[in-house]
This record gives structure tokens, C-alpha cells and sequence, in this order.
């Protein structure tokens, strides 16, 4: 396998009620046609576990979402097992949940601050660390979003977003203008759709890539300029998940010149 990381991968959460088996997660992402994976908390794995399985089905990691508890209360356990599985990006999936329960402004900033002493430990094992958003930190606190607070406190060195563009318009926000505004700082996009309303409701109102309501001919070519150089495709409750993530992994493809 090339040393080059894909750019269009699969977050295995899209895929995690298929089975309970890593390995059986990880055969369906090859078989929705994938060689990149953003890997899910693996607790009962060592990193040389997962890396055999991944090996197995010819994927590999392009980064992991790994909860805040993982890295602030086993910070080198998590290094170890992520420097073995051979990955180098860590995502915060959720945020510290008292930050969220105190929603103020003043929480999301020392909680920006937390993540760039996180984040500068992580650049100095040689990794990189990332915070990933849902729809709530869309919300506005003191004339800015709760994302806003967390970023203008933590040092683009240390601290890099991959935009949710669903949960973002799903917030309230434009993704357009959000990604343009981090322009530089957004090597991973996560790519997921949003149904037109009313639809889709037993899916948590998303959709597959490209066949929801969000502009990818717009945003494709946005998220290029401000650094992309992976598509991590999620849906986060699809009715059948290796149909969904193929058929969105064949639209980004189909807009590949766009990337």
C-alpha cells in the first residue's frame, strides 16, 4: 500500500451497528470500497491489534477520534496505541462534557486552552491533534460560537478543526463561511449530508453524500482552498451503512476534479 494517505475515507462510526467485531467493521469498509479509515475508540485492542486488522483488509488509519477522557487521563497510553496502529491525528470527537453542561463563553476558552497544552504534548510525540464539532457549538455565547471560543484559544499549531459541514448547517451555521473563515486550518473535512425536512427522520434527518441539501459543488472547492486533503465520509445513522457510505464515497469520487 501507498504511504500516501487516502483522500476519501470512511468514519467507522457510520458502520458500528453492523457488528460488534472490529474485524467484521473493518471488512465492510473495504467492501464499501475504502483504503482510508477514521477509526472509532477501540478500548478492548492494542495498537498492534488493530494494525493487523486493518493490514488485513488493506486499510489504513488516517486519523481516529479519540475521546478527551482517552488523552487528558492516559495521554501516553493513547500515543503508544496510535503509534503503533501507525496513525498521527487525533480528533476530540465531543468536547470535556462540564464544558458543555457550564455553557458559557469563559468555559469554551479555558477549554481552548486545554486543548492547545494538549495539543502542543501531542506535536511534541508527533502527532497532531484535532477538534471535531457537532451542531452545539454552533450556539453563540458573549458575540461568538462556542467553536469560535475553542480555536481563538488554542494555537493553529496545536489545534486543528475538521469541519462537520452537516452538524454545522444543522447548528444554525454556514459551512461556507466557517471553513473559508479557518482557512489553513482544515486538513479534514467531514463529509455527511442533511435530508430535506420532514425526510428521512429515521435517520436522524441526514443523508447520504450528494444526495442531500447541502452544495457540495460550493463547498468541495471551499474546503480545498482552506487545506482538505481527506474527505472522511459519516452518516451517523444509516438505514443500510455499507450501501450509504459506498454510494457517498462514488459522489465525492465523481467530483474528485473539484478536490
Amino acid at each position: 500500500m501507498s504511504n500516501a494517505k487516502p483522500t476519501i475515507a470512511v468514519q467507522l462510526y457510520s458502520l458500528r451497528h453492523l457488528s460488534d467485531s472490529f474485524a467484521e467493521i473493518a471488512a465492510a469498509a473495504a467492501a464499501a470500497g475504502y483504503q482510508g479509515v477514521e477509526l472509532i475508540f477501540l478500548p478492548d485492542h492494542t495498537g498492534e491489534q488493530a494494525k493487523a486488522v486493518l493490514d488485513r483488509h488493506g486499510l489504513q488509519a488516517v486519523s481516529a477520534h479519540v475521546p478527551y477522557q482517552a488523552l487528558a487521563e492516559d495521554f501516553a497510553g493513547t500515543v503508544a496505541f496510535h503509534r503503533a496502529v501507525g496513525n498521527d491525528c487525533l480528533i476530540l470527537p465531543m468536547p470535556d462534557p462540564e464544558v458543555r453542561a457550564a455553557a458559557t463563553a469563559e468555559a469554551w476558552r479555558a477549554f481552548g486552552k486545554t486543548l492547545d497544552e494538549l495539543g502542543r504534548r501531542c506535536r511534541d510525540e508527533g502527532m497532531r491533534l484535532g477538534y471535531h464539532n457537532h451542531a452545539f457549538e454552533m450556539e453563540e455565547f458573549d458575540g461568538a460560537r462556542a467553536l469560535e471560543w475553542v480555536l481563538a484559544n488554542a494555537d493553529e499549531q496545536n489545534l486543528f478543526w475538521e469541519p462537520d459541514l452537516a452538524w454545522i448547517t444543522d447548528g444554525g451555521a454556514r459551512p461556507l463561511e466557517l471553513v473559508q473563515k479557518y482557512a489553513g486550518r482544515c486538513p479534514f473535512i467531514h463529509a455527511k449530508d442533511l435530508a430535506p425536512a420532514g425526510e428521512n427522520e429515521d435517520q436522524m434527518g441526514l443523508a447520504d453524500v450528494g444526495y442531500g441539501t447541502l452544495d457540495w459543488d460550493a463547498l468541495i472547492p471551499a474546503c480545498r482552498a482552506a487545506g482538505a486533503s481527506c474527505y472522511v465520509v459519516e452518516h451517523d445513522l444509516p438505514e443500510e451503512p455499507v450501501a450509504s457510505v459506498r454510494r457517498s464515497r462514488e459522489f465525492l469520487e465523481s467530483r474528485a476534479a473539484l478536490m
